[in-house]
């Protein structure tokens, strides 16, 4: 049976869309440089507050081991604190900061995550590639606010994006794995700027490009569009040169600036017109990839456009929590392509939600944790499209590594742990992993999940009743009614008091 896209519910109570300009705040924390962008949204649109940015260089920070050196999580850190006070008064859901790709690779990143977290007092996100690339394209697709079919790219420090879309929909996402901090450590080490060196980077990046040139030429675009701080500025040097329009990159613009480059020998002897000097040392890594790009799609020319991952953060926060959410067509088209049973859902996520529903002031539980529980619940039996046997463990895999749009890391994270712990044994070695952050709350959803699917385990073709359940700390009290003949489910709830007592959880049963 199929779950229809309306199944999955935003919020269980949503506020009055407010008359006021809505103030939003977007960090993107990138390999290269850290972006502050706030700003009123109202009819539609965005009025910039405030913008910042600075060269953090996160990447460069990684030692061979792929962990983050203290001096790079300094001045991360040190970034943070100058954007915190233009976060002052901004409501909690009207914030996100998200992490790419020096968070995604470092192997220490939830270190530097939670001493940020701290200073800024609001939880940070990691985002995927593909998931970067959708909002790279969301922002960049409302600068340009025209039709047609194109292609974005968007050239970040650690990783590069490419996106073919028409209006505001993405038709193919990519990230790969190449970007002007790591391209600068990788094939210009020690400074040395030569024709050998370079070329070697422009080899790298189409090989890197080679999986993906041939399905986007057979998807075909009519204007190639470029983002963020490479492009902006290679267009920006070709202009100071002369060697072009102003804000297009050409194919001869770009081949007289790479001469240009090579003439420096040098990385600390980059100096151009056009050219900020805090971009200066990784700026020719980032011509080799552009370069490379130009080459590998054939291109005469890329315009670039003022909006880019920040931008189109803002623009999805904006859907967020409301029949727009992204999320929601995603979790639809899971329950959909896996065949998800859409009765039985219902009916966990209804028990589940009636649940929640009389512990949530004891617990304090948010909007966004109920809102969790309640696509937790219609989503885990997801794993018995590959088998029966232990189809919690393939339920929590899919969802974990799965490109579910719209969805951070954290948040395929939550989903991921409530459909591997809403049955059998309680999983303390997958729970303990969690980031300390997340343990609490994790363990009381998945603790309202497995009594929800155990009230319905008989699988009845009506909403079975709901027993009384009362929370005490972190202690469970469940009432049965009298009336019921609960033979069946107190064999179940036995042995879930049991289950819940191994992993230090007090669960106790009562009949009214």
């Amino acid at each position: 049976m199929i779950v229809p896209t309306d199944r999955f519910s935003a919020t269980a109570s949503e506020p009055a869309i407010a008359a006021e300009p809505r103030r939003l705040a977007a960090i993107d924390l990138g390999s290269n440089s850290f972006h502050l962008l706030v700003a009123n949204y109202q009819d539609d649109r965005l009025q910039v507050v405030a913008r910042l940015g600075e060269k953090v260089q996160l990447a460069a920070g990684l030692d061979e081991e792929g962990v983050l050196r203290e001096d790079a999580m300094t001045r991360a850190l040190d970034c943070l604190a100058r954007f915190a006070p233009f976060l002052e008064g901004i409501a909690r859901r009207d914030l996100r900061v998200v992490g790419t790709n020096a968070l995604r690779d470092a192997r220490n990143s939830q270190e530097l995550i939670e001493r940020a977290e701290a200073l800024l007092g609001t939880r940070i996100e990691i985002i995927a590639g593909r998931e970067e690339a959708r909002l790279i394209y969301l922002g960049a697709a409302h600068a340009v606010a025209e039709d047609g079919r194109r292609l974005i790219v968007d050239i970040g420090g650690g990783s590069t994006e490419f996106i073919i879309g028409e209006h505001f929909e993405p038709l193919a996402l990519e990230s790969l794995r190449m970007g002007c901090v790591t391209f600068t450590r990788r094939f210009f080490g020690g400074g040395e700027l030569s024709e050998k060196r370079m070329r070697r980077a422009e080899l790298a990046a189409l090989s890197e490009l080679a999986n993906i040139r041939r399905p986007y030429q057979r998807l075909g675009w009519s204007d190639p569009v470029g983002s963020s701080g490479t492009i902006k500025a290679a267009a920006a040097v070709i202009a100071a040169a002369g060697k072009g329009p102003e804000g297009v990159i050409t194919r001869k613009g770009l081949a007289d600036l790479r001469k240009r480059l090579l003439k420096c020998k040098r990385l600390d002897k980059v100096a151009m017109d056009g050219l900020k000097e805090d971009r200066a040392s990784v700026f020719p890594a980032g011509i080799a990839i552009l370069g490379a790009i130009f080459e590998a799609f054939d291109l005469e020319q890329m315009r670039y456009a003022d909006g880019a991952l920040r931008e189109g953060v803002l623009y999805d926060m904006v859907g967020r929590h409301s029949p727009e959410d992204s999320r929601l067509k995603t979790l639809a088209g899971l329950a959909r392509n896996y065949r998800v049973d859409s009765r039985q859902a219902e009916h966990v996520a209804t028990t589940s939600l009636a649940l929640c529903a009389q512990v949530r002031e004891a617990w304090a539980l948010d909007d966004d944790e109920v809102r969790f529980l309640d696509w937790g619940s219609r989503l885990h039996e997801i794993g018995q499209a590959i088998s029966h046997s232990q189809f919690h463990r393939h339920g929590a895999y899919l969802l974990e590594h799965s490109d579910l749009a719209g969805f951070s890391r954290p948040e395929q994270r939550l989903l991921a742990f409530l459909v591997r712990a809403h049955r059998r044994k309680f999983p303390l070695k997958e729970w303990q992993a969690l980031p300390a952050s997340e343990r609490h709350s994790h363990a009381r959803l998945a603790r309202l999940l497995r009594l929800a699917v155990l009230i319905n385990h008989s699988r009845p073709e009506q909403p079975p009743g709901v027993p009384r359940l009362a929370a005490d700390g972190e202690a469970l009290h469940l009432t049965l009614a009298t009336e019921e003949d609960p033979a069946l489910l107190l064999n179940d709830l036995e042995q879930e008091v049991d289950y819940q007592a191994a992993a230090g959880f007090t669960l106790t049963l009562s009949r009214d």
